[in-house]
């Protein structure tokens, strides 16, 4: 028997596969450093091959920007249960990105630190995948604020604020989970939910934070804000009016905690006439 003639791999199947070992390169490596031999090698073609498929570095860093960024959401979103109570759906959300970002630690550092510092263009794509996560949080948010409290309608900038918090709260849990030996993506979710729910369950219940008033001692203690204060009307400069010091006949000393200023001193008939 002659030998079986080997079977061509489908164009979309090699693409792939040069993605695989581009992500994993400009993930280790960076995008200045990484090298097109390099990741040919990786992905078992000739770096030419690499060329025709996908044109040019940039492009090859794009789709794969592109790639990781659809991932990402696809997994967040298929990961949230929506029958769940709020903090079930929150629970399953954050374990659907901690547990993909662990599981494709060169795709997060593409598109979490390459793609952010390598230039504008890539920096967009990964600012468009960002704001589809923000806008589907938000809608968890603000759904499960009208399932769990009477009055539905919080305010959409406040809603608005928690996403963004939240989401920028697990982008920064999952660099220190990667960073750090023996984190697991459980261990980070929970850690985020801990932090997080403490303050959103007490809001969607309908008892927000509510910022203490301000003491008015500073207000009450503003010269010329009193009757008697300094500025009070006919008062003049201190001990020159018939209010000021010395014109009950007791002068300065009347008050033994109070220091004289270098002012001019009062005309002595006054003071003589009171006296007598």
């Amino acid at each position: 028997m002659g030998a079986g003639k080997t079977k061509r791999m489908p164009r979309a199947v090699r693409e792939q596969q040069m993605l695989d070992a581009a992500v994993s390169v400009f993930g280790r490596r960076g995008y200045m450093a990484a090298s097109m031999d390099e990741i040919a090698e990786l992905a078992g073609v000739s770096k030419p091959l690499v060329y025709l498929y996908l044109n040019s570095k940039d492009d090859l860093f794009s789709a794969c920007v592109g790639r990781e960024a659809r991932a990402l959401t696809e997994a967040v979103r298929a990961g949230v249960r929506p029958g769940l109570p709020a903090d079930g759906q929150l629970w399953s959300g954050l374990r659907a990105f901690f547990n993909h970002t662990a599981r494709h630690p060169d795709a997060w550092r593409v598109l979490h630190l390459h793609a952010r510092t390598h230039g504008e263009r890539f920096a967009a794509e990964v600012a468009a995948m960002r704001e589809e996560i923000v806008a589907f949080v938000t809608q968890l948010i603000a759904a499960a604020a009208r399932d769990a409290h009477r009055d539905p309608h919080l305010p959409e900038g406040e809603v608005a604020g928690l996403a963004e918090a939240l989401v920028g709260a697990a982008e920064s849990l999952a660099d220190w989970a990667g960073a750090t030996e023996g984190v697991t993506a459980k261990q980070a979710a929970a850690t985020l939910m801990n932090f997080a729910w403490a303050g959103l369950g007490d809001l969607m219940a309908g008892r927000p934070w509510s910022a203490p008033e301000e003491s008015g001692a500073e207000e009450s203690g503003a010269e010329g804000s009193g009757a008697d204060g300094p500025g009070a009307e006919g008062s003049g400069p201190e001990g020159s009016g018939p209010d000021g010091p010395g014109a009950d006949g007791s002068g300065l000393e009347s008050d033994p905690d109070r220091v004289a200023d270098p002012a001019p001193v009062p005309d002595p008939a006054p003071v003589a006439q009171a006296a007598g």
